[in-house]
């Protein structure tokens, strides 16, 4: 469906009234990680640093790798979860949880670690007033690989994932492997089946017969302090970590002290108690928004559409494996205890027309979510590189394309985070300088003819034309339909 070939990339739309403004890191294609101020400026780049994600830290420091695994040896594994000061300096590293040999490849102790981590004194990793996680102590909660057979779930050799919580030293302080709780999981009989026969399987060079990336966790965070907890719902101790599954449709917390799986959100959402929620697919940075922001206690999730899923076959679906498919993305905010959904972004909030232009909202991987303190939302479209702030009524106030691109030509950014000012003291606060939105309709490329019409004339006509229905029904018509 339709893209210009043609496009602005940088900043596109900045209301500096409206936007809660600082910088914004991300992973800049393959240069390394970037820092930008609102007006799109690049104010530091730390060269070569992998950012899968890239967080701040206050004080200018940042969290990336160093490195990653051959993808023909593994899959997503980063060698290392490193601090490093604004110079480039390493400060903290975490590199022990396996020794590994690949064949043409000096040995090395691999973190594994993939998608997400947490630094203690911030549950989320983003900006929260009192929240300020430590840069020179601490435990860290890091999202990571381990290769395994679990004969219960699959005869395949399983890429499972596992959460660790290491000190500033290094040490395992904790550590779950999300195949122990296959039954925990909700899965249905034809799930099940599915997964024993093909748990949805990678396979790159050496990887011989493949090794089934079964949930692909994508995001692992902390709790953090809520209002549940403090009304007696022990689902929700800040210590208990929240993650999602993108392959399997889940959100679940995990409880820190025993291990199990104490709350739960799909794989099925044609339950009753959930069908108004509609099928969340694909989804990515699933977090409880920490307390101090507007929507504190709430469940903050990028639904990012495309497929994902095991069940029953379809035609989407022949075998099904990926058997949820839809072509567009939404924004939900959810309260975890009623499960009702309190605020969404989707392509109808955006302004496009339904279902015509649902696609204009949509990233099928990748992706991510952030509530600012003014109770805006930094949403990073991620598969086309697009970064944007929208206030709750919707309204469109930052927007960011971003021009880096990687050696698939992709511009793609995986997820970007928002913080003060004050967290980067080696910058002084940038000029802030408004950026209008361009009349699309308007707006022309040097050489390109300007709108307006050289000649007209007139046909007659026997009935005004009245706009009606079109060949699928529209968001309007389906609400008519179901108000009946």
């Amino acid at each position: 469906m339709g893209h210009s070939t043609v496009y602005p990339t940088g900043a596109t739309v900045y209301n500096p009234a409206k936007a809660w403004s600082g910088y914004t890191v991300f992973q800049a294609g393959e240069e390394g990680v970037v820092l930008i101020d609102m007006n799109g400026k690049e104010v530091h780049l730390w060269q070569g640093l992998l950012g899968f994600p890239a967080k701040i830290l206050p004080g200018g420091y940042v969290l990336g790798s160093t490195g990653r695994r051959d993808p023909k040896f593994g899959i997503q594994d980063n060698v290392d979860l490193v601090q490093v000061d604004w110079d480039g300096n390493i400060v903290w590293k975490y590199n022990s949880y396996e020794h590994i040999e690949d064949p043409g490849y000096e040995p090395l102790w691999y973190a594994r670690q993939h998608h997400d981590y947490q630094r203690e004194g911030n549950p989320v990793g983003y900006y929260a007033p009192g929240l300020e996680p430590k840069v020179s102590s601490g435990k860290t909660l890091i999202l990571a690989h381990k290769n395994l057979h679990n004969d219960i779930i699959s005869n395949k050799e399983l890429l499972d994932d596992t959460i660790l919580e290491v000190d500033w030293e290094g040490k395992i302080i904790w550590e779950w492997k999300a195949s122990d709780h296959f039954a925990e999981l909700g899965f249905d009989e034809a799930a099940r089946n599915v997964l024993f026969r093909d748990p949805n399987t990678r396979s790159f060079g050496n990887l011989g017969g493949g090794v089934g990336d079964w949930l692909h966790i994508n995001s692992a965070s902390y709790v953090g302090l809520n209002k549940f907890y403090d009304n007696g719902d022990e689902r929700f101790h800040p210590d208990n970590v929240i993650w999602d599954a993108r392959e399997a449709n889940i959100i679940a917390i995990t409880d820190r002290k025993t291990g199990a799986i104490v709350w739960r959100l799909g794989p099925d959402y044609s339950l009753p108690e959930v069908k108004h929620i509609g099928w969340i697919i694909g989804q990515h940075h699933a977090h409880i928004i920490p307390k101090g922001l507007p929507g504190e206690g709430n469940l903050l999730v990028f639904d990012n559409g495309g497929w994902g899923g095991y069940g029953l076959p379809n035609p989407a679906s022949p075998f099904g494996q990926k058997n949820a498919v839809r072509d567009h993305s939404r924004i939900l905010e959810i309260d975890p205890v009623t499960l009702e959904v309190v605020w969404q972004y989707t392509s109808a909030e955006a302004g496009f027309s339904v279902p015509t232009d649902s696609y204009k909202f949509y990233s099928p991987y990748i992706s991510s979510a952030q509530r600012l303190a003014n109770g805006n939302t930094l949403i990073t479209e991620g598969s086309n590189g697009r970064l944007f702030e929208v206030t709750p009524e919707y309204e469109l106030v930052w927007e960011y394309v971003s021009p880096f691109t990687d050696r698939r030509n992709t511009n793609m950014v995986y997820r970007s985070y928002r913080v003060p000012y004050a967290w980067v003291p080696q910058l002084e606060k940038p000029k802030e300088i408004a950026i209008e939105p361009i009349d699309v309709t308007t707006f022309r490329v040097p050489g390109a003819a300007p709108k307006g019409l050289d000649s007209v004339v007139s046909v007659a006509t026997t009935l005004p034309f009245v706009e009606g229905a079109a060949c699928v029904a529209t968001a309007d018509e389906s609400a008519v339909q179901r108000a009946r």
